[in-house]
């Protein structure tokens, strides 16, 4: 039966978010808010919970699950970026984007792309997500809490507590998120292409 932790948006109560950190070590799937929508997220190292994570969504190891970051010092550990790339990323982290990356050989093979080698990184800003991320200290796997066969992410934190019950560790309910995805962009080619037109405007990267 799914835990259900009401925080402050911002300021969110440290006790709770140290008991949802221990739920993630013990290998628990949380939904949990972020400036974009709300998110499925796991630990990065634990195959069970990404299984869990993938089969909540029905995908197969071809979708791009992302990495969630507190910020851009931990991603060179996961993804390789030029300092031009690089530039281009600053201008619009924190915030609704997700940068397709290539991956380094940090990232377990089994969640990055299996042709291309490349996973999804974004930087949220999102307090509650932001203490969550700092209180377990390291990136979390994600992805967007969409139902197979619907189209819009779940956003009332009751409803996802009602129908993930039995599927998730904790619902982490800090009121209702927007409902835009994040701008993804595309940045392992030669040129950052757009490939989801969502909340972040593609202007901030020259774009």
């Amino acid at each position: 039966m799914a835990q259900f932790f009401s925080v402050h948006p911002d300021n969110p109560q440290a006790r709770l978010l140290k008991q949802a950190v221990q739920l993630l070590n013990q290998g628990s799937v949380l939904a949990v808010p972020t400036d974009s929508s709300y998110a499925l997220v796991c630990h990065l190292d634990d195959k069970n919970a990404a299984d869990q994570l993938r089969r909540i969504r029905a995908v197969d190891d071809k979708h791009h699950l992302t990495l969630l970051c507190r910020d851009l010092s931990e991603l060179a550990n996961y993804a390789r970026v030029d300092n031009r790339q690089f530039r281009a990323i600053k201008q619009a982290t924190p915030g609704p984007f997700t940068f397709i990356l290539e991956a380094t050989k940090e990232v377990p093979r089994r969640v990055s792309h299996p042709q291309r080698k490349t996973i999804g990184l974004r930087v949220p800003e999102h307090k509650v997500l932001q203490e969550l991320l700092a209180l377990h200290g390291a990136p979390l796997l994600a992805a967007t809490l969409i139902m197979p066969g619907e189209d819009a992410p779940l956003n009332d934190p009751q409803n996802i507590r009602e129908r993930l019950e039995h599927q998730v560790g904790a619902v982490i309910d800090a009121g209702a998120c927007s409902l835009e995805p994040t701008t993804v962009i595309d940045m392992s080619g030669d040129e950052p292409t757009v490939v989801r037109h969502g909340q972040g405007d593609p202007a901030l990267l020259g774009l």
